[in-house]
């Protein structure tokens, strides 16, 4: 009888850590990333930075940068208390028009010659639903620096399946006033607001 009893008991023990432990996996599961915490990097064959704007009411062209580097500090526990900076080669501008380009990266745009990269270093990162969060950080182009506010959407964290490495994927867009940035020739006739949309995968940098 005492044995049964001690069974019993070492069951119900048993039982309890494992239902303490399943909850506490699904809670860190709800509330973090979904993959372990550390530094994430892009994996460059699966990320888009493009922008766009209304030019003169007839098209909404579309813009991207072609070279760029995307850096996460992911804290699991507490995605809020995580870290990202993006950097991009302002001459790797991309309309698909060669002389567009040439104009873009002249003076009276991005003057890539004098001023060649593009930085957004994140400042808070604020939970706005299960997946979601408001990403804010200091955008600088040429010698003026801004803070910007990204919509993000976490479209999954998981173990890549042909990688086999911790990966997180992610949409952000944000809108913002060229001109404030010293980029407002031919506004307001071209539009001076932006919508800027980034998606990217992120992997698990080496150890």
């Amino acid at each position: 009888m005492k044995t049964g009893l001690m069974i019993w008991t070492r069951s119900v023990a048993l039982a309890v850590c494992a239902s303490f432990g399943a909850a506490a996996a699904l809670a860190d599961h709800h509330e973090g990333f979904g993959v372990p915490s550390g530094n994430y990097v892009l994996e460059d064959t699966h990320g888009y930075i493009t922008f766009s704007y209304s030019h003169l009411g007839f098209s909404t062209p579309h813009i991207g940068f072609d070279a760029f580097d995307v850096s996460l500090t992911a804290d699991a526990s507490k995605p809020e208390a995580s870290n990202i900076a993006v950097t991009i080669d302002a001459k790797s501008i991309n309309s698909r028009v060669a002389k567009f380009d040439e104009h873009l990266n002249a003076d009276d745009f991005f003057d890539t010659a004098k001023y060649p990269e593009i930085t957004f270093n994140s400042t808070a990162i604020t939970r706005t639903g299960k997946d979601t969060f408001d990403i804010t950080g200091d955008l600088t182009i040429k010698d003026t620096t801004k803070p910007v506010t990204l919509a993000a959407t976490i479209n999954k964290a998981a173990n890549h399946p042909m990688r086999k490495v911790p990966t997180i994927g992610v949409n952000a867009e944000g809108k913002l006033m060229r001109s404030e940035w010293g980029l407002g020739k031919y506004a307001p006739a071209v539009g001076d607001e932006i919508t800027l949309m980034v998606t990217a995968e992120l992997i698990q940098a080496k150890r």
